[in-house]
């Protein structure tokens, strides 16, 4: 390349002590903070192990994070920013994802040994296109780069901040305790090259005074001979997504709005071991008068109003999962009771009559019974759907749906679903991608007559507020309470969310260094 030419952008790397250190959130507010300065960035994680995933507009699928970084940057979302995604269906294999398709199950060995070189390949080539598009990249690592087994082919840390000449951040979480002895261990593991690339530390999710923790600052930095750039106080109550489902552990719950069960409605979503895409109930959560929970065990189960099935994975084993741990029967005596129910994708999947994997796609069963709601039969093959969608309510207020609403979200299922005898759909929905004719429609989801039980493959159909509040306004208005006339845009809550995360890390970490970091370390310094 001549100085004439045109330089590839800078670059910026986030590394984490461990998983779920805020790695992704602080890589958003990042992305946010340069698009405000007038910096075109986007963001990269080369390897994502995930399963909340995103739809691009062209209609593939990256890691849910990734997708909702490039929002912070007001950019569309590519498989550039995310080429290879993990999605476990076992504990010891995963569905590859390659630049948003389906490349194939694989045991961990299998992939480290045999895929992992061309992994290499893939990934260089996807930061090389972003370097070309934009001026600033931010990386995301993950995990941990201290992990030893992993290190000789990582492709997600160390090695690929050393491919994209990227001076490292290294981010540590407070909040779980021994944040001082995870700097250092992490530190001590790295080789020489390494740690020289680190160039100073974020710590994350500070509660309390943070004077107190000016002596351990001072020694970490002459420990470790490397600046803390900032100490992140917990921001809580963010719209903003989680990359995965370890986030809900460290959820509080009840919701956000704080209401217990007895003053407002009570929706408890079944925690399925394989449970995926569970941002789709973050709108649920900024609603008054309503309590989310997550459930896994019968003595959890409570007097829910509503319960959702939500997304899975691996819906076969799921659903055994359901029947083995006595949820079924719960489920069961709750719609006998009058109750609502609502599944999502592999939930919905359930509610049908049968469902059939003669090729072992998901699962080693061939066949199972599902729950018997609706008479539907799913046939799970390789071949696997990944569309954004948007239509109207297709039911309407026969059922207790807001009469024509429109609804927009996306899809993301290996097994497709047919009706055994006729049912009443609950949404009319097309591809984004195709023209808007009336052959592009196709009928989605089925509904109980008196609406009390309904199913999607919509995934986001909450985050449509027209919608949302309609459905649960009839559930109100079934349980003899008032109907709320409270409104809210979550597309706008998010916005706010994302410039109240920048404003929030510009508060608090040392910005006029990250920005000196970055553009020596562009320089080779």
């Amino acid at each position: 390349m001549t100085e004439t030419s045109k330089r590839p952008a800078a670059t910026l790397m986030l590394q984490g002590t461990a998983s779920d250190v805020g790695k992704s959130l602080l890589t958003a507010a990042l992305c946010r903070i340069f698009k405000q300065d007038g910096r075109r960035v986007a963001p990269f994680k080369s390897q994502n192990m995930s399963l909340n995933s995103y739809v691009t507009p062209d209609g593939k699928e990256i890691g849910r994070a990734q997708g909702m970084q490039a929002d912070a940057c007001g950019i569309e979302a590519t498989t550039d920013m995310n080429p290879i995604l993990l999605k476990p269906t076992k504990d010891t294999s995963a569905q590859v994802v390659v630049h948003g398709k389906p490349f194939g199950n694989m045991g961990a060995r299998e992939y480290r040994e045999r895929y992992l070189p061309e992994a290499e390949r893939i990934v260089k080539e996807a930061l090389h296109r972003l370097r070309e598009r934009y001026e600033v990249v931010l990386l995301e690592g993950a995990g941990s780069p201290a992990e030893v087994n992993l290190k000789d082919r990582d492709i997600v840390n160390m090695r690929m901040a050393a491919w994209a000449d990227a001076p490292v951040l290294l981010v540590a979480d407070i909040d779980r305790g021994g944040v001082f002895a995870s700097i250092v261990g992490t530190m001590e593991i790295l080789e020489p090259e390494e740690r020289a690339r680190v160039a100073g530390i974020i710590i994350n999710k500070f509660r309390g005074d943070v004077s107190l923790l000016t002596p351990g600052l001072e020694w970490l930095e002459n420990r470790i001979r490397k600046p803390v750039l900032g100490v992140v106080p917990f921001l809580d109550d963010l719209s903003l997504e989680d990359e995965d489902s370890a986030s809900l552990d460290g959820r509080r719950f009840p919701s956000a709005s704080g209401n217990p069960a007895s003053d407002g409605l009570d929706i408890a979503v079944i925690r399925l071991p394989r449970l995926s895409n569970f941002t789709d109930f973050d709108p649920l959560f900024k609603e008054p008068g309503v309590r989310v929970r997550y459930v896994h065990s019968v003595k959890e189960w409570g007097a829910p109003d509503v319960v959702i099935l939500p997304g899975s994975k691996n819906t076969i084993e799921d659903l055994l999962y359901l029947r083995n741990s006595g949820l079924e029967q719960e489920l069961n005596s709750h719609i006998d009771r009058g109750g609502r129910v609502a599944g999502i994708c592999g939930g919905y999947q359930m509610m049908g009559q049968r469902l059939l994997d003669p090729g072992r796609t998901e699962s080693d069963v061939a066949e199972l019974r599902g729950l018997g709601i609706f008479p539907l039969e799913t046939v799970f093959a390789p071949d696997k759907t990944t569309e954004r969608v948007s239509g109207r309510v297709a039911a309407g207020p026969a059922v207790g749906f807001p009469p024509d609403a429109p609804i927009e979200g996306y899809e993301i299922h290996m097994g497709q679903t047919s009706c055994l005898k006729p049912a009443l759909p609950a949404f009319r929905i097309r591809p984004t991608r195709l023209p808007e004719t009336p052959e592009s429609y196709h009928e989605d989801g089925t509904v109980t007559e008196d609406g009390r039980i309904w199913g999607t493959y919509i995934h986001g159909v909450f985050h449509n507020d027209r919608f949302r509040r309609g459905w649960l306004n009839e559930v109100r208005r079934g349980k003899g309470m008032a109907v709320s006339d409270v409104s809210f845009s979550f597309q706008a809550l998010r916005e706010r969310s994302f410039d109240r995360l920048a404003d929030h890390v510009r508060r608090h970490v040392d910005m006029t260094r990250i920005y000196e970091i970055m553009e020596r370390g562009t320089n080779g310094g």
